[in-house]
């Protein structure tokens, strides 16, 4: 299984985000945002930032799914 990071992408398109207010919002780095740009693993208080700044729950951001529904 692998993490994606869509529902974080369409939650930002609705709230009218891009990345780099995603950035200054949460307070995460460049190389934490490239990870979830390529749906890499990030730190459970990444994932809690995000949520609480977000004001959303963690399946709000992310899911798991299965390799080969990735490709």
């Amino acid at each position: 299984m692998v993490v994606s990071y869509n529902k974080l992408w369409k939650l930002m398109i609705d709230k009218g985000m891009n990345k780099s207010d995603l950035r200054t919002l949460t307070g995460i780095g460049t190389n934490t945002l490239a990870k979830l740009s390529k749906n890499q693993m990030v730190s459970m208080e990444v994932m809690m930032r995000l949520c609480e700044k977000l004001d959303c729950d963690i399946s709000d951001v992310c899911e798991f799914v299965k390799e080969q529904e990735c490709l």
